[in-house]
């Protein structure tokens, strides 16, 4: 908590990303519910999680190479701004409904509702690209590590602890109550940024963008380890959203579970999230960062099988407290990893075509889960239906973890 009460920069930016994320929390739990109360469709729910995370397919690079030229701090105020904005259309979309649930023609509310996610997706690409690029700039690189500790931390307290929950809460009170508050998070989030003292980059005029990508690009083959960590972060993270994108469904019709008890559920996640946010830099420095990235790939798999195997609530709660340790203890490595050996003039860049990697695939993801229930439901039942991938998700993990032993050296 050094870093907390000596830097003042890094404490705003602290505080901005607790306050967005708690946003973002509410929104995890608010638009697939919201979508559920629009249709029953698994296909067209997961039209709306592809729409949210489509925008890191299509954007990622294109945000790199303005994170490089722009003043990041700016870029991410006018981000939360526009999202603050975007959450306001949504409220005006479900006034605009008739009462919910539909019971016919969803398809124009789902696809209204898309384009909002998708707007909104985008904004994030930009806004998290640079917030990850500025760190550097705001902590000593000898702090990195506990810097993106305490940052993910507070991520998964309010991302997951603390948003879904108020977003069930917020739901049973009122469907649009969750949306009001999300956008009140964005302001204030834009609010807390724009009061960081920070030396301000000067902006890069230039049309030189192919080979301004193309820079980031040479670098990142000529360092494969960061390419490799690349690609499978982009396979983790796509198993792991066709797995979340089913969950919604999976909590209501075998879990049994209201909005209040879903988002208790994701509070789990949250809670694997802290722990593992405030223990995952010991372990590092215990047993150093080649290790711990093996101990993640171990742990990947085991809580898409126990999802996949039961129908009780808290052993789903104790799976999910177990992958978001997993996922906790990965990012602290890798992120730092690449926040040390990446220049700062690509930064922007080179983390641009990580996550294009990384989280270009999650769109895919989220459409194949519901493709996958769709697909197979007619012949397995519904309720196997939604099982199947969280089953084929942890074979697919496994394989990973064998992968990474053999390729993956730090």
């Amino acid at each position: 908590m050094r870093l907390l009460a000596t830097n003042r920069p890094f404490r705003l930016l602290f505080s901005a990303t607790a306050i967005s994320n708690l946003g973002d929390g509410i929104s995890a739990l608010a638009f697939p519910w919201l979508a559920t109360l629009i249709t029953r469709d698994p296909a067209l729910i997961a039209l709306v999680a592809f729409a949210t995370r489509l925008p890191w397919l299509l954007f990622s690079i294109p945000a790199g190479v303005l994170t490089d030229r722009q003043d990041r701090r700016l870029l991410m105020v006018q981000a939360d701004t526009f999202r603050f904005l975007l959450t306001i259309g949504v409220i005006a979309l479900i006034f605009s409904a008739p009462d919910l649930p539909l019971q016919e023609d969803p398809l124009i509310y789902i696809l209204a509702l898309s384009g909002l996610a998708m707007m909104l997706g985008t904004a994030e690409v930009v806004r998290d690209n640079a917030a990850q690029t500025v760190l550097p700039s705001v902590v000593a690189k000898a702090d990195l590590e506990a810097a993106n500790g305490q940052m993910w931390s507070v991520e998964q307290i309010m991302g997951s602890f603390v948003g879904p929950p108020l977003a069930g809460v917020l739901i049973a009170l009122a469907v649009p109550a969750p949306f009001a508050v999300d956008a009140v998070t964005f302001a204030i989030a834009a609010w807390l940024v724009w009061c960081m003292a920070i030396p301000r980059r000067p902006a890069r005029k230039t049309t030189r963008i192919i080979p301004e990508i193309m820079e980031g690009w040479t670098w990142m083959r000529a360092h494969p380890t960061i390419l490799r960590l690349a690609i499978m972060l982009g396979l983790i993270n796509a198993i792991s959203t066709m797995a979340i994108t089913v969950l919604i469904l999976f909590s209501q019709e075998i879990l049994n579970l209201s909005a209040i008890g879903h988002g208790v559920l994701m509070t789990a996640g949250a809670a694997g999230g802290v722990v593992g946010g405030l223990l995952g830099p010991k372990v590092v420095a215990r047993i150093g960062a080649q290790k711990s990235v093996q101990l993640a790939l171990l742990l990947f798999p085991v809580p898409l099988v126990v999802i996949g195997l039961t129908a009780n609530p808290v052993v789903a709660a104790v799976a999910l407290f177990l992958e978001m340790i997993a996922a906790l203890l990965w990012n602290i490595v890798t992120v730092s990893y690449r926040q040390r050996r990446i220049p700062d003039a690509l930064l922007g860049r080179v983390n641009s075509l990580y996550r294009f990697f990384g989280w270009g695939m999650m769109p895919l993801g989220a459409l194949a889960g519901g493709l996958i229930v769709s697909a197979v439901e007619a012949d397995l039942g519904r309720e196997l239906a939604l099982r199947v991938p969280y089953l084929l998700g942890a074979a697919m993990m496994m394989a990973m973890m064998l992968y990474g032993s053999a390729k993956l050296r730090l």
